[in-house]
């Protein structure tokens, strides 16, 4: 059982659990995250955009939000989640800012290094002590999303559709819907949506939401013991074997095999 419910923080190390699809593939969370990322290079996708992030970059990912990253044993960070606390005001989209201000980089490296204390050291008023420095976390997002250079370059009405593609597929992907659906259901031809998937995130829209789907594959198989027919079935999948055949597409193992080494 976690002591401090309310907040997790993770160092980058330990999110791949040993296996980097776990970092990499698309899913998301019930609770909001802040990414601190100190060192290292690569690309994340949030809300059906791409972009490079590197040293000093803070990604502020909200509750439900499909993403996934690229992450090497040479990209050093934070993974904090805020899980339970009440009135710190974050953000109801996605930012993804680079910190250019040295000072800055250490006002927030600072804040997170006191919540650890806290968590660890079991001291009387820790809950409050993490409830305050929390909330000075959201005080110093608030701020840097003021005046700190968004890594941004898609425009704003491709990235709207994307956001709002990406958030159609993590509600409805353990269904059957195609792209041709789900291009409806955003009153835009799939052709359409696929181009502006390509331009935000370098990706068809079948590739997203196919992604998707292989990812919480990936998740069920490793940790439950769910039979592979209804994980199939649970995931929108027309057979087991039509599953196994998507599965080895994406991942170049079948279901079996990838429980078997994962």
């Amino acid at each position: 059982m976690t002591l401090f419910p309310e907040i997790r923080l993770v160092p980058f190390s330990r999110l791949t659990q040993g296996s980097r699809w776990r970092a990499e593939a698309m899913r998301s969370y019930s609770a909001p995250q802040l990414l601190w990322i100190t060192k290292g290079q690569g690309r994340i996708t949030v809300a059906g955009v791409t972009r490079g992030y590197g040293a000093h970059n803070a990604i502020f990912i909200p509750a439900h939000t499909m993403h996934g990253f690229e992450m090497t044993g040479q990209v050093f960070g934070t993974a904090v989640t805020f899980s339970g606390i009440r009135d710190l005001d974050l953000p109801d989209t996605p930012h993804h800012l680079r910190i250019r201000d040295g000072q800055v980089q250490v006002e927030i490296s600072q804040l997170l290094d006191g919540i650890e204390r806290e968590l660890s050291g079991k001291r009387p008023g820790s809950r409050r002590a993490i409830r305050h420095y929390s909330g000075l976390v959201s005080v110093w997002l608030e701020r840097q999303i003021a005046v700190a250079d968004d890594v941004t370059t898609a425009p704003e009405s491709a990235r709207r559709l994307a956001a709002g593609y990406a958030a159609l597929v993590e509600k409805g992907f353990r269904g059957g819907k195609s792209v041709s659906d789900y291009a409806a259901d955003l009153g835009v031809t799939p052709t359409h949506l696929t181009r502006i998937c390509n331009q935000t995130c370098g990706r068809t829209a079948l590739d997203l939401l196919s992604e998707r789907k292989i990812s919480e594959a990936r998740r069920l198989l490793a940790d439950t013991r769910a039979p592979i027919k209804e994980i199939a079935s649970a995931l929108g999948y027309a057979s087991p074997a039509y599953f196994t055949r998507a599965f080895h597409a994406r991942t170049g193992r079948t279901p079996k095999d990838f429980r078997k080494a994962d």
